[in-house]
């Protein structure tokens, strides 16, 4: 029979010889440039692995937003026309306060609040009106469309909001203490997330952190740990070496069922709770005080006795 010939683009690479490790430096820096880009969620991998990590919550403790919040959901209830009980769905200020401390995130807290307060699905005579969520599945439906109405509301409060006092500067000490890993684990959603994040904490240093993890990134909202669980994950640690920053006593119990240790700056709508009984480790009204890194950490691990001397008794 005829000998069988390899066709030439065969033999051509049968005889390549592997590109020099140079070239091969230089065709991945291309393709890194022409790549499609995304806002990043971490910081580029360090050259040594962290040691230990502070992670940050969001709302109540890098800004007061909680009242934003509230008038942010009221004016999409207001909006939608939503009734239980014949009377228009407005939350109070205390009402809120006992949300807050009881539900993570803004879906939860209003199908709580449906389900356990109103123990009833709303009526909707605004944004042309539609019938009452006969089930679970319909109310859903309504709170998803609520919930992106209020982030819209909540956009246009939040841009004008301080940050928490010293909180941005025990950040930025945080970023430059070396093995430390800095993060921000939000329970909102991206859209209401981003916006606060860019106006207080600002795109140059945002840049600067190791993992930025919003709601829509997890299945779980607070209290449950799934967001702190994914931090400690993606950054490479032991969840026992990382530290929490909360004001709630729903974030208190996400971080401490992660096996994190957790200080509080409570706000004036949590100061009443009590943070000690369910495992806070140091607890303080906000960080004017001049809260450092090495309050929390020493030699690349986290203190047995968080804050000593400063906290709250």
């Amino acid at each position: 029979p005829p000998r069988r010939v390899s066709p030439p683009w065969r033999l051509a690479f049968a005889t390549m010889r592997p590109l020099p490790a140079a070239v091969l430096t230089i065709l991945t820096c291309v393709r890194a440039l022409l790549a499609p880009t995304t806002r990043a969620t971490t910081r580029a991998a360090p050259l040594h692995a962290f040691k230990a990590a502070l992670l940050f919550d969001c709302d109540g403790v890098l800004v007061e937003t909680e009242e934003l919040h509230r008038l942010a959901y009221n004016e999409a209830f207001a909006a939608f026309g939503l009734e239980t009980g014949g009377e228009p769905v407005e939350w109070s200020v205390a009402y809120y306060d006992k949300l807050q401390n009881t539900v993570g995130g803004g879906k939860p807290k209003m199908k709580y609040h449906f389900t356990e307060t109103a123990k009833e699905w709303p009526t909707v005579s605004g944004q042309g009106g539609r019938p009452t969520p006969k089930d679970v599945d319909e109310g859903m439906a309504l709170i998803d469309e609520l919930q992106d109405y209020k982030t819209e509301c909540y956009k246009k409060l939040v841009t004008t909001a301080p940050p928490r006092p010293g909180v941005l500067e025990l950040m930025d000490d945080a970023i430059a203490t070396p093995g430390l890993a800095v993060g921000i684990c939000s329970a909102s959603t991206r859209g209401g997330f981003e916006k606060v994040v860019d106006a207080v904490v600002g795109q140059a240093r945002l840049a600067k952190l190791d993992t930025i993890i919003a709601g829509d990134d997890v299945q779980n909202k607070k209290p449950d740990p799934e967001i702190y669980n994914l931090a400690a994950k993606r950054l490479g640690l032991a969840n026992a070496d990382c530290v929490v920053v909360e004001d709630s006593l729903v974030g208190l119990r996400a971080a401490k069922s992660a096996g994190m240790k957790c200080v509080i700056t409570y706000t004036e709508s949590t100061e009443d709770a009590d943070f000690y009984a369910e495992g806070a480790d140091a607890k303080l009204f906000d960080m004017s005080a001049g809260v450092t890194a090495d309050m929390l950490f020493e030699g690349g691990a986290v203190k047995a006795d968080l804050l000593a001397g400063l906290k709250d008794a």
